[in-house]
């Protein structure tokens, strides 16, 4: 199973791409920038075609989202709705199904605690997934990790069952 975990934003989108059969191997991983001077369509245009690209080139089974939550910034909010609504049309479009997962299910995920600090999910990311380093980019990390969530989680369902 190929997953291709986003972590969405406008100015920045990170994504990571891990394989999971029977061991996990990280495909890639890092962000998809757009500019800032840039017309909001064109943004999101822009993000859409990369997405699309990553799509094409790794043929994920499934595409997850971290579903973020925000209780103060209405605007940054709806602009990272957009985003997420994106992402959802292209893989879409490209018969690939999409999940969302919050950020408390990714951190009891991967850490064992849904309050977990950022580090601690990142550490946890690069014991896991046999990573040199964490990744530099937040980003990119906290898409690895929402990728990793489906991963285990799917994994635990077909032990359940």
């Amino acid at each position: 199973m190929v997953v291709l975990g986003f972590d969405p934003g406008i100015a920045r989108t990170g994504y990571g791409i891990i394989e999971s059969n029977g061991s996990l191997k990280v495909l890639g991983y890092g962000t998809i920038e757009t500019k800032p001077g840039d017309p909001f369509h064109r943004r999101i245009l822009n993000l859409c075609r990369q997405a699309e690209e990553l799509v094409n080139n790794h043929k994920p089974d499934i595409a997850v989202i971290e579903k973020v939550f925000f209780n103060k910034n209405i605007k940054t909010a709806i602009i990272t709705g957009e985003v997420i609504g994106a992402i959802i049309l292209t893989c879409a479009r490209l018969s690939i199904d999409v999940v969302e997962y919050t950020p408390l299910q990714i951190k009891q995920a991967i850490v064992g605690y849904g309050r977990a600090e950022k580090v601690q999910v990142q550490k946890m990311l690069q014991l896991l997934l046999g990573l040199e380093e964490i990744p530099r980019s937040d980003d990119a990390a906290d898409a690895l990790a929402a990728a990793l969530t489906h991963i285990n989680l799917t994994k635990y369902d077909k032990l359940i069952k």
